[in-house]
């Protein structure tokens, strides 16, 4: 059982799951919000049969899964039902989140949680031990975000424009990684935060 908890965050492009990765690499276990949001909604979930029934069966596929796109159109040509449809799974997946952090044998687990400035920070999620934010400078996000989608430049702007700004995530972090540069400067930032971590882990035991 993990009792030491930290939530990783940061910008669209900024490298979150190469770091998640590197740090499952050295052991420890990472759950995903991105991975419990798609879990919670499985076909005979009581999330999915919670959102049918506010939104009708015209979310559904014909195999009974969540219809993705359709719901999406719905959610962003109209805030209620963003807000509604959020008040539906956000509780279910910040607590997969949670039971599968708690649940870790590694002597610490990290919760990757992309929103999670946007959702509050810690006053929302107030099992979190720290919160470490992947940081990287907008123009380096806008031009990760056009090779990776292969997008046109303003939708990339538009994109990063969404989410809070980088200023707002430095704030709320307790550890940063700058993921501007050559991976194995990544490597070393990722390393000291390992051993840093696991001394917090077993003080808090």
């Amino acid at each position: 059982m993990s009792n030491f908890i930290v939530g990783l965050t940061g910008g669209i492009a900024s490298g979150k799951s190469e770091v998640s990765r590197r740090f499952e690499t050295l052991g420890i276990t990472v759950a995903d919000a991105d991975v419990a949001a798609r879990e919670v909604v499985a076909p005979g979930s009581p999330v999915l049969a919670q959102i049918a029934a506010l939104f009708g069966d015209e979310v559904l596929q014909a195999d009974g899964s969540l219809d993705r796109a359709h719901l999406r159109q719905r959610i962003f040509a109209n805030p209620d039902d963003r807000r509604a449809l959020e008040a539906i799974t956000h509780p279910a997946i910040r607590a997969r989140v949670r039971a599968q952090c708690e649940g870790a044998t590694s002597p610490y687990a990290i919760a990757a949680i992309p929103l999670l400035t946007e959702a509050g920070g810690k006053p929302s999620y107030p099992w979190l031990q720290r919160i470490l934010a992947v940081d990287a400078p907008v123009a380096v996000q806008h031009a990760r975000l056009l090779k990776r989608d292969a997008i046109t430049s303003q939708l990339a702007e538009q994109m990063i424009q969404a989410q809070a700004s980088r200023e707002q995530r430095l704030a709320i972090a307790d550890d940063v990684i700058v993921n501007d540069g050559h991976p194995d400067a990544l490597q070393a930032q990722i390393e000291a935060l390992d051993a840093r971590y696991r001394a917090l882990a077993d003080a808090a035991r």
